[in-house]
């Protein structure tokens, strides 16, 4: 593992403080909280009618580090997919792609004769036991044998619904990267996605700025091919449920809904921060996010007032199902103007973001677990 092996630079996450926004709440949005069908899928999640032999449900690679049990959950979470979309799918149990594979199921040459996967996979297992200390990397290489060089998964039986960019901005957290990635591949692998992996490091030992990392990564993943959505990743959260979808939203996804550290309570209402989706068409809209926040605070803030600026709303799944833990970490030194930038921010939206990113891309290699790139970051002057 090449970036890992050289030492990479440090990412410490922010604490989430409610501050400013803690009276306001899109409860009764009409399409506020989950943003799919009325039906449950229980059925699909614990057996029910799906008759496709799914006892033996998860690959081997992500067998030996999954709960058993419900957890601690409790009921099953998601209503997300109608009984009739999810009875007109194939429903084979193979996931991810065989080594050495050429190409992926979404780019074969007989699309035609391979059928769209459901809205949720009938891979999904609900709670998983999350591991905190994760094997050396040369032996997560060779257990994830469905994972691609780049940190790319696809299934083979189906064409994805979603091609998904996942984005980490990084820097000095190669535990927390490798637990991150110990724990997510096989979920995502089980979720049926075209996914790439995407661990954008911060040269330098200055100021982590970690919402320009997130706008590089974005225009960098499109180098590589057209992702229909981003989701942004703080590498210090593990998800605990593989019911928590990570595809792409209708609007706005905040992901990291329920942690562990805020004892699985949502902070304030506005929150966007942890982990979050965007679809690529939404995160171009909203100019990405600000490029003046550097240091802890006020970056996932400023996107949430981007979003509502443009006529967007903040989606979320139930607080049982978009669950995740939080790895300790040192308090990251806040920045002393965030409150400032917040206050002005919207007279930046259309000048401050992805139309005045400034970088230069000094390193990039892929891995097998994921694509790696060093950037060096040029702060912009404020409008």
């Amino acid at each position: 593992m090449v970036a890992l092996a050289h030492g990479l630079h440090s990412f410490k996450s922010r604490p989430r403080v409610p501050f400013r926004y803690a009276d306001r709440t899109y409860r009764n949005h009409p399409r506020g909280l989950i943003i799919y069908g009325p039906a449950t899928v229980s059925s699909i999640f614990r057996g029910g009618n799906n008759n496709n032999n799914n006892n033996n449900n998860s690959n081997v690679s992500s067998k030996m580090f999954l709960s058993a049990g419900k957890g601690d959950n409790g009921g099953s979470g998601l209503a997300n997919i109608t009984k009739t979309e999810a009875g007109v799918f194939p429903t084979s149990n193979v996931v991810g792609l065989p080594p050495g594979s050429p190409q992926y199921a979404s780019n074969a040459t007989n699309n035609a004769t391979i059928q769209q996967c459901p809205l949720v996979s009938p891979n999904l297992v609900g709670p998983v036991a999350v591991s905190k200390t994760p094997p050396e990397i040369s032996v997560m290489e060779k257990t994830f044998t469905e994972v691609n060089p780049g940190g790319r998964g696809c299934p083979t039986n189906c064409v994805a619904r979603d091609r998904v960019a996942i984005i980490i901005p990084f820097r000095d957290r190669p535990q927390h990267l490798q637990a991150l990635l110990f724990n997510v591949h096989p979920i995502l692998l089980r979720q049926q996605i075209d996914y790439q992996i995407f661990v954008v490091e911060q040269e330098g030992t200055g100021a982590f700025n970690r919402a320009m990392l997130m706008n590089v990564g974005y225009v960098e993943a499109l180098k590589e091919r057209t992702f229909d959505c981003f989701i942004f990743h703080d590498v210090d959260l593990l998800p605990e449920d593989d019911r928590n979808l990570y595809t792409c939203p209708e609007q706005p996804r905040h992901m990291s809904v329920a942690v562990d550290k805020f004892r699985y309570k949502l902070p304030y209402a506005d929150l966007f921060g942890g982990v979050s989706a965007m679809s690529r068409e939404h995160f171009k809209l909203v100019n990405g996010f600000s490029n003046v926040f550097w240091g802890w605070g006020g970056e996932d803030d400023d996107m949430a007032n981007r979003i509502k600026a443009h006529g967007l709303h903040i989606s979320r799944y139930p607080a049982n199902v978009a669950r995740y833990k939080m790895l300790t970490h040192k308090k990251e030194k806040a920045n002393p103007k965030r409150y400032e930038f917040l206050r002005t921010g919207k007279k930046r939206f259309a000048t401050d973001g992805l139309s005045n990113l400034q970088y230069k891309l000094i390193d990039k290699q892929k891995p097998k677990l994921y694509t790696w790139l060093l950037v060096r970051l040029t702060p912009p002057q404020p409008s």
